[in-house]
């Protein structure tokens, strides 16, 4: 569970909704404090049992570099609506979502790609099999195929425990537990069952499925051509350290360890986690300008 330190949200950040064909979207929306848009837009999908929150504290320095940055809420998590349909909460189907809400946010320009835990493998879908030509992909936190190790644990309990309990049941046994003994402040505590409680019940198992199960799709995505990134914190509890360094290889991407976080950079270490972002991106743009100019 990534666990935002605080809610406020910071100067050039506003809640929006994004209406597109497949549905309307729950988003933050930064844009620079000072300065103008001159550079391009950054769409950023959260993880499983997350939502566009976690990336709070990130936002703001994002922005500041020139861009328009979108954190958003998948479908049927948090303040997303979503169907009853199983269907609909596939990596699949939500990689379409991502796809569509790059079409929207970009106008035709490329845009940066960030994905969270399971919202990499959501955004792979996008770069893989979606419509939008990315200017860059980040899998952040994220794997190959099924996440592993006491991650996956908690998953296979949830996967069991929300239809046969409930979401209540769930908070109570297994995230309410975990915010106490981390010492979360009475405000975030409130925060995180809420938003636990709005997921949709059949949402959040079937994405719990997906991620307990899904299959490496890394030779299909080195064949894209977009420059990628793999960014985890040096501490991973989800996928191990060494996966994702092996993936990293694999797709001949750069890759960056954030000394001392865990699974969630954006919330343990914003500034690093910013940094590297930023200068990923300016990076891939550099590169693209030289090619269209036929620079070396």
């Amino acid at each position: 569970m990534s666990t935002p330190r605080f809610l406020q949200l910071p100067p050039g950040v506003a809640p929006r909704k994004i209406d597109t064909p497949e549905g309307t979207f729950a988003a933050l929306e930064a844009s620079p404090v000072s300065g103008v848009v001159e550079r391009w837009p950054a769409l950023l999908v959260p993880g499983l049992t997350g939502s566009k929150e976690d990336f709070i504290a990130v936002l703001q320095t994002l922005a500041q570099s020139g861009r328009q940055v979108l954190a958003i809420d998948l479908r049927g998590q948090y303040e997303s609506p979503g169907p009853d349909d199983p269907g609909a909460y596939t990596c699949a189907a939500l990689g379409a979502d991502v796809d569509q809400l790059a079409q929207t946010l970009g106008g035709g320009e490329p845009v940066h790609l960030v994905g969270h835990s399971f919202g990499g493998l959501v955004s792979r879908e996008a770069v893989i099999d979606g419509r939008t030509k990315f200017a860059s992909f980040t899998l952040m936190s994220s794997g190959p195929s099924a996440i592993a190790g006491k991650r996956a644990h908690h998953g296979r309990k949830m996967l069991r425990e929300i239809p046969e309990l409930g979401l209540e049941h769930v908070w109570h046994a297994r995230f309410e537990p975990e915010a106490v003994a981390a010492g979360v402040p009475d405000d975030i505590m409130a925060f995180l069952r809420k938003r636990l409680l709005a997921n949709s019940p059949t949402g959040l198992a079937c994405m719990a499925e997906q991620v307990l199960t899904m299959h490496d799709r890394t030779p299909e995505l080195r064949q894209i051509e977009v420059p990628t990134l793999v960014l985890y914190g040096e501490h991973d509890d989800g996928w191990p350290a060494e996966t994702q360094a092996e993936m990293a290889a694999t797709l001949e991407a750069e890759c960056v360890v954030v000394p001392g976080a865990v699974h969630s950079p954006a919330v343990e270490a914003p500034e690093t986690t910013a940094a590297a972002l930023v200068r990923f991106w300016n990076d891939a743009e550099s590169h693209f300008l030289d090619t269209r100019s036929g620079a070396v």
